[in-house]
Formats: C-alpha cells, sequence, structure tokens
C-alpha cells in the first residue's frame, strides 16, 4: 500500500533522532494526550464548570503529544509551513493565533445550535486547515475534535476503538473527507458533510463495540 500520509513541512528543532526511539516516544505520548482528553473531559463535565474552546487547551494537548519530541511542543509554528500530498496552503505563521481565536469563536457560539457531530468535525477540519503547529497538527486535531464531541455529548465516550484509534488505523477516508471540506471552503462554503458521515460512522463502531462487549459471556 502506497504511503499517503500527508507530513507537514516546516523549520523544527528535532529532539530526537534515532527513529526506534521516536516511534517509543510517539507511542508513549499518543497514550498520555489520551489521558489529557480523558482528564479534561471529566474536568468539565463537573456541574459548576462551564466549557470555553480555548486556546490554551490545543497547546495543552499539542505540548503532550510533542513533549520530548519537539523543541516547539505547546507552541505555535514561528514560520510558514506545506502539507506533503496536499493543494492546501495553509495561512502564515502571524495570522495562526487569530485563526485558532476565530475557531474557538465558531464553536463557542454554536455550541447548542449546533450537533456535536458537526462541532467535532468542524475542529478537525479547521485546525487542519490552519495548521498551527510544526508537527503534530493531525494528532492535535483528532484529540481536541474528541474533546469537544465528548463534552457536547456530556461523557467520555466508552469503547476500546475511539475514533482517532480508528482513523490511525486508516487515514484516507479522513484525508479525503478534510480535501472535500477544503475546496468547499475555496468556493465560499462550509461543507463538512464528508467528514460529518466518517465521524458518526466511527462513533458507531466505537458504540458498537461496548454493545457487543456487553453481549458476550454466560447469562
Amino acid at each position: 500500500m502506497a504511503d499517503e500520509t500527508r507530513h507537514s513541512r516546516a523549520l523544527d528543532a528535532e529532539i530526537i533522532t534515532d527513529s526506534d526511539q521516536l516511534a517509543r516516544k510517539e507511542a508513549f505520548n499518543t497514550i498520555e494526550q489520551f489521558r489529557a482528553v480523558a482528564d479534561m473531559v471529566e474536568t468539565f463535565l463537573q456541574p459548576e464548570r462551564t466549557f470555553k474552546l480555548r486556546p490554551s487547551h490545543f497547546l495543552h494537548l499539542h505540548r503532550a503529544a510533542l513533549n520530548g519530541i519537539s523543541a516547539y511542543a505547546g507552541n505555535w509554528r514561528p514560520s510558514g509551513i506545506e502539507i506533503g500530498k496536499s493543494k492546501h496552503k495553509p495561512p502564515g505563521a502571524f495570522e495562526v493565533p487569530e485563526r485558532i481565536e476565530e475557531l474557538c469563536d465558531y464553536v463557542n457560539d454554536k455550541w447548542i445550535e449546533k450537533s456535536p457531530i458537526h462541532l467535532a468535525a468542524y475542529v478537525m477540519w479547521r485546525l487542519n486547515w490552519i495548521h498551527p503547529f510544526t508537527d503534530g497538527n493531525g494528532r492535535t486535531s483528532r484529540a481536541i475534535s474528541y474533546l469537544v464531541l465528548c463534552v457536547r455529548l456530556k461523557a467520555l465516550l466508552p469503547g476500546k476503538l475511539t475514533i482517532p484509534e480508528q482513523i490511525e488505523q486508516d487515514r484516507t477516508p479522513y484525508y479525503k473527507a478534510l480535501e472535500a471540506a477544503d475546496n468547499a471552503w475555496e468556493r465560499g462554503k462550509i461543507d463538512l458533510t464528508a467528514m460529518k458521515q466518517l465521524l458518526a460512522a466511527m462513533l458507531a463502531k466505537q458504540l458498537h463495540a461496548v454493545y457487543e462487549e456487553s453481549e458476550t459471556g454466560g447469562e
């Protein structure tokens, strides 16, 4: 199978150069990032807490993903960036903070008006469109999207194979959904149909696995 991964290309300060050591660290950080998401969900499900999506949430989850890997962990990229195998050109580095604020405003303003799947799809697409980090944009977009989905649904969703894990297993549908949203945006529209369909199907798969587990074993 050909490599379909969309690699970001930007000036970065690598901390780990050994490929095996890097792979181990990335695997460890993936677990740490998910734990960070779970902790945030539990915090914002407390009755006294009101959820508002903030730029600090992006930075926190990015730091978890790139800690010990990149000198820019938890920081916006300082320069321009290109996305391999994508026609999209992300905005300049100086635009990133404002674009992230706009993303947060959209989610917060439409928190009740839009469905959980719509909000999660918007975050996943828009963060990839902004591409605010030198590396780890995809991982952070999936983490933030899952955070929004869980908080909006008022539950840390059960299931061993979560939406972010399903995307990691096969990224091709995810990339196609991102491209469809990018193309719609170029025409001046927000059309997240493909991304919403993808996330809805993955959510159904995640929750169905829980049902199947509940039916396993003796009576």
